[in-house]
């Protein structure tokens, strides 16, 4: 009789885990914009999938290996751009935090949405050749840059619609989503490029029909508040707008820098987090690029093979350690949070080195589950971290330094990282690259449990700030009391 209880509680326990995904599970008022968010996000995903970072680098590092005019040294620098790509296209930021503002964000976020799905499904068009080549890496990088756009006005529309103390966990469910198709997107295209190298004309103009029915589903989503929102945006710093002129969208530009900069030199307690975070992250960052270039010139790795370990394996291992994250997030403040959750990543470019070093497909595996478990908690932390410092009308802006940042460093990182593995391999040390990364991760990691000791020992370890939302009940924006 006990052994027949224990598959039943094992039962109850994932059935329990599903229902949390359940509309009901939400006060009335969250329950239809939940509904609708969760369900685009169960299908957008799967068209952002074709483009992941470590999709495309294994896309592209096998698909052009041994095409005529492209050598192994061009190829493996076009391997680096792609996988740099979504964090370069970050730059655009503070681009898309200024346009935004003032506006309506659910018909701004769908419209971006929608120019995603039209580079991934033009990359279809490109031939394996140097122009093709050259033309996948430019379609990759604005259909990143696009998402860049949702990515950072999303969190404003989460922060109007979801309570700070349900948001984690709310944006946990939406990721946990999200990550399923993600990895569901990267299986298909690499068993269908196994299939047949020529299948991506196919699939990618499939994936991107999948992403605009979801986008279909996200145009029904309201924002609360988003009159008054609009209002104090514009009190904030008035409504920027995108002009034909390019010396007006140069100052434009400018300006936002400039707005972005400010923010950094005010508020002493973001600006030592950004640094820390720079830290890190330019250490996950270098990884990528060298782990597609190892997986295929030094163990001969399938497409699914490679995906599995740069994409599939880190996706399907996030729903299983979100839940944790988020109840941990919803409690503490970022900076107490990243000092915990930051050592998976330590973790998961230690056992890289190990896998590289040893030559063993399956602890690339092993470590794609370190991954996963580090991208679990940064994948909530990357979009809600920021509010535990802005206020609700610097929302945008705040997220924008920080999605800057990343792009800044994922500029840096994936070259650098290509250019240490080729100048240690003229001694075959290429591995130690790993090695770096597991160093630099190391020193972010620390840095962020320092910042948090330093906020206890003066007294600004609070939880997080509560900054009333700005709803159809409330009053008018607070000033930052810092």
């Amino acid at each position: 009789m006990k052994h027949a209880a224990h598959p039943r509680s094992l039962v109850e326990l994932f059935t329990g885990w599903l229902w949390g995904f359940h509309p009901r599970t939400l006060p009335p008022m969250q329950r239809a914009n939940y509904a609708r968010e969760l369900l685009s996000w169960a299908f957008l995903p799967i068209m952002l999938g074709a483009i992941e970072g470590g999709t495309m680098s294994v896309l592209v590092k096998k698909a052009w290996t041994g095409v005529p005019g492209i050598s192994p040294e061009l190829l493996d620098f076009a391997v680096a751009f792609v996988s740099a790509a979504p964090n370069f296209a970050n730059l655009t930021s503070f681009i898309w935090a200024r346009v935004s503002r003032g506006r309506d964000k659910i018909r701004f976020i769908s419209t971006i949405q929608i120019g995603t799905c039209l580079c991934v499904a033009a990359v279809a068009a490109m031939p394996l050749n140097s122009w093709g080549l050259l033309g996948t890496c430019i379609l990759v990088l604005l259909a990143r840059a696009a998402w860049t756009g949702v990515i950072t006005v999303r969190a404003a529309v989460w922060r109007q619609n979801y309570p700070k103390e349900r948001r984690a966990s709310i944006a946990g469910k939406m990721a946990s989503v999200q990550s399923v198709m993600l990895a569901l997107a990267g299986w298909i295209v690499g068993a269908s490029m196994d299939f047949s190298p020529q299948s991506f004309h196919v699939t990618f103009p499939v994936l991107a029909i999948v992403g605009l029915y979801g986008n279909s589903i996200f145009r029904g989503v309201r924002l609360r508040g988003a009159g008054r929102l609009a209002r104090s945006e514009r009190a904030e710093s008035g409504r920027s707008t995108i002009s034909a002129n390019p010396m007006h969208t140069a100052a434009m530009a400018g300006d936002a820098l400039h707005t972005n900069w400010r923010v950094l030199v005010e508020d002493r307690g973001y600006r030592q987090f950004m640094i820390w975070m720079f830290v890190f992250g330019m250490g996950n960052l270098m990884i990528g690029a060298p782990q597609a270039i190892v997986l295929e010139d030094g163990l001969g790795a399938s497409y699914l093979q490679a995906i599995l370990a740069t994409t599939v394996i880190p996706l399907i291992t996030m729903p299983l350690i979100i839940p944790i994250w988020a109840r941990l997030l919803d409690r503490v403040h970022v900076v107490r949070f990243r000092a915990i959750h930051s050592w998976s990543f330590v973790a998961a470019a230690g056992t890289l080195w190990l896998a590289a070093s040893l030559g063993q497909l399956w602890l690339f595996y092993v470590a794609g589950a370190f991954m996963g478990v580090g991208f679990a908690g940064g994948a909530l932390a990357w979009n809600l971290g920021h509010q535990d410092f802005a206020t609700p009308a610097r929302d945008a802006l705040y997220m924008s330094v920080h999605v800057t940042l990343n792009g800044i460093r994922g500029v840096i990182a994936p070259f650098l990282a290509v250019g240490l593995y080729k100048s240690l391999g003229a001694w075959g040390l290429q591995n130690w690259t790993f090695g770096a990364c597991f160093l630099i991760n190391t020193i972010g990691a620390v840095g962020f449990v320092l910042q948090w000791r330093g906020m206890q020992r003066q007294g600004t370890d609070h939880e997080y700030v509560r900054y009333p939302e700005i709803g159809a009940d409330e009053g008018e924006v607070p000033t930052d009391p810092r």
